[in-house]
């Protein structure tokens, strides 16, 4: 004989090895494919941003929520050669804001990712050197046609 228990918020029921014999009478219900929250990814086949994705760690909820949408919609949406370069604005007020709340939102410490700078512990008195990755990365440079006067002849040149 099965019967409920009710423990807290939990419901606890307990069955008979006869009420699993039988076939189950339940009716699954198809997915609606138009249910908003329904677990779609990051894009909704509507094209608009999934606001309720886990993928998003919850960045678009809690005090600097509007600011990440403004900055990850106008990312998201940019046509600029350099997607998102038209957003950094949006970006800066995100990052202001983030860090209002060290707490919410930790930044990373570059300094404890980087080796120690010299013999404090009584090790090695010698140091490590120190990286400077202050100097911006050097553009690369565009790679030109060969001038024609440095290509050999070709039978159209020839001809003339």
């Amino acid at each position: 004989m099965s019967y409920c228990k009710q423990e807290g918020k939990d419901r606890i029921i307990f069955v008979t090895k006869e009420d699993h014999e039988a076939p189950s009478n339940a009716e699954l219900i198809a997915d609606d494919p138009n249910d908003p929250y329904e677990d779609h990814g990051l894009i909704l086949p509507s094209g608009e941003i999934n606001w309720n994705c886990p993928c998003l760690g919850g960045m678009a909820s809690g005090p600097c929520g509007e600011q990440f949408k403004a900055a990850f919609s106008c990312f998201h949406y940019s046509t600029e050669e350099v997607k998102g370069s038209d957003c950094l604005d949006k970006f800066r007020g995100m990052q202001e804001c983030m860090q209002r709340y060290p707490e919410l939102y930790p930044q990373e410490d570059d300094s404890d990712n980087a080796p120690p700078q010299g013999g404090g512990d009584g090790g090695s008195a010698e140091a490590t050197p120190a990286i400077d990755d202050s100097d911006p990365i050097p553009a690369p440079v565009p790679v030109s046609a060969p001038n024609s006067e440095d290509a050999p002849p070709t039978d159209s040149m020839a001809a003339s």
